[in-house]
């Protein structure tokens, strides 16, 4: 793509007029990255085929800054959909996609947004196929945010639910937690510091998958732990459920400079924010053979049980600390991280 051939090298109101300098815009740049025969007929919406159920999941990206170590809001935005739908326990397959463009954005920064997108969709296994873009006034906007819907249909094994939560069942977390947050924080205006943490940002739709290939209903719920980290998914299943919820302190893997990271920021890490890894609620039965499954994939190499459901918690998620002291896991007041996802 060659930005001299265009003829502009920054997006500007005229962009987002629908006009001639709309077209231009998406010609050369959205169709031409996102080319694929659905989204090719240009129509303001899609039409799509889908046998038995689907799910739905629309999410909004505003992510600052929106280049960090890692990633950018573009794949951000790709994994987090994504992951939404597959912790539904459904193949992601579509993906609406929405543009706010502030004016003065950079073309460059832009298409590089536009090509992350693309890469991340096409190792999703999903299709961008609707979208629309709309440009505000310098001030109104921070370079960009992004608005999200994913779907896709069911697994045919999947039976995801709060619902079929149990006491007993185990608390399977796939991977090292407060990465992501960490991560934009390292970089953050005002609380820059040395660091080489890197975003997790990744898609786990294929994990779901295999996971629910080999276990089915077994696996009573999953869901990623973004905003509100690992405390919010937690604390939500306890009032959800009514059950309790034990777990252990040294069981939880975080990196060591991520924890370095926290500590200087006075910042818990279970309730900083992830991108790149999920909980598995499953029958205890099956939790030693789901950790070796995880174990085994690329995105779950650090797969643990880190607790279990159970009433003896008297409904609250109960944490075992390292020195052998127990302390609540109170939900999350208010925003601890702002614009981290």
């Amino acid at each position: 793509m060659d930005i001299q051939k265009l003829g502009f090298d920054t997006i500007n109101l005229g962009h987002g007029s629908g006009g001639l300098m709309t077209r231009d815009l998406l010609d050369n740049i959205i169709f031409q990255t996102f080319d694929n025969p659905i989204l090719d007929k240009k129509h303001d919406g899609a039409i799509v085929n889908f046998e038995g159920r689907i799910a739905i999941s629309t999410d909004s990206f505003v992510v600052s800054p929106v280049f960090f170590k890692g990633g950018n809001i573009g794949e951000l935005a790709v994994h987090g959909t994504v992951n939404d739908v597959a912790m539904c326990g459904a193949i992601p397959k579509y993906i609406s996609l929405a543009f706010i463009i502030e004016e003065g954005l950079i073309l460059s920064e832009f298409i590089t947004i536009v090509k992350s997108i693309k890469k991340a969709a096409d190792e999703s296994g999903v299709h961008i196929i609707t979208g629309d873009t709309k440009v505000v006034e310098k001030g109104k906007g921070d370079k960009i945010f992004i608005n999200t819907t994913g779907f896709g249909p069911l697994h045919p094994k999947a039976n995801i639910s709060t619902m079929r939560i149990r006491e007993g069942d185990s608390i399977v977390l796939s991977g090292s937690i407060a990465t992501h947050g960490m991560a934009i924080m390292s970089e953050r205006q005002g609380l820059e510091f040395e660091s080489d943490i890197v975003s997790d940002t990744t898609n786990l739709n294929y994990l779901v998958r295999d996971l629910l290939d080999a276990f089915g209903d077994q696996i009573h719920f999953l869901r990623d732990p973004t905003r509100g980290g690992l405390s919010g998914v937690l604390t939500e299943i306890v009032q959800d459920t009514g059950i309790g919820i034990s777990i252990f302190e040294d069981r939880i893997p975080i990196e060591k400079q991520v924890a370095a990271a926290c500590e200087i920021l006075g910042l818990d890490p279970l309730y900083v924010a992830n991108e790149g890894v999920f909980i598995a609620i499953v029958d205890k039965a099956i939790e030693t053979s789901v950790i070796q499954f995880m174990q085994k994939d690329v995105k779950g190499p650090n797969a643990v049980c880190i607790g279990e459901m159970t009433t003896a918690a008297s409904a609250k998620v109960i944490l075992n600390s390292r020195i052998g002291g127990k302390r609540i896991v109170s939900p999350l007041i208010g925003e601890q991280l702002p614009r981290i996802c």
